[in-house]
């Protein structure tokens, strides 16, 4: 048998990621179970989430809602990447419960680019 065969590929994004650095309000229970409301940092978003630099200590797999202060539109979210710590705080990365590619005010294509045929490999 090929071990080959029982690799798999990785599934392709839902959505194109996109660096947008925008403040948003971040609100959940923190890693000693209070309960935290702060101002934090995109990194990077899609249209099922993104990656935050949080203050607050959390958990992989908790329930966070982001507000856009621009708009106020509120999004429930569950946290699925948690980076190391750093100076500025933890990259957090976000999935929403609900797709919400307008949330961010920046558009996505519906599927990330093909690969540029003449990238050097």
């Amino acid at each position: 048998m090929d071990a080959m065969s029982e690799v798999t590929a990785a599934s392709p994004r839902r959505s194109s990621r996109v660096f947008h650095k925008m403040r948003v309000l971040a609100q959940g229970r923190g890693h000693n179970g209070k309960k935290f409301r702060e101002t934090c940092e995109t990194v990077v978003v899609n249209g099922q989430g993104g990656l935050l630099t949080l203050k607050h200590e959390v958990d992989n797999g908790e329930m966070l809602v982001i507000t856009n202060p621009e708009t106020q539109e509120e999004q429930e979210c569950r946290i699925v990447y948690l980076g190391d710590p750093g100076d500025n705080g933890q990259r957090v990365g976000i999935e929403f419960l609900t797709p919400a590619p307008r949330f961010w005010g920046v558009e996505f294509s519906e599927s990330p680019p093909a690969e540029d045929s003449s990238a050097v490999h």
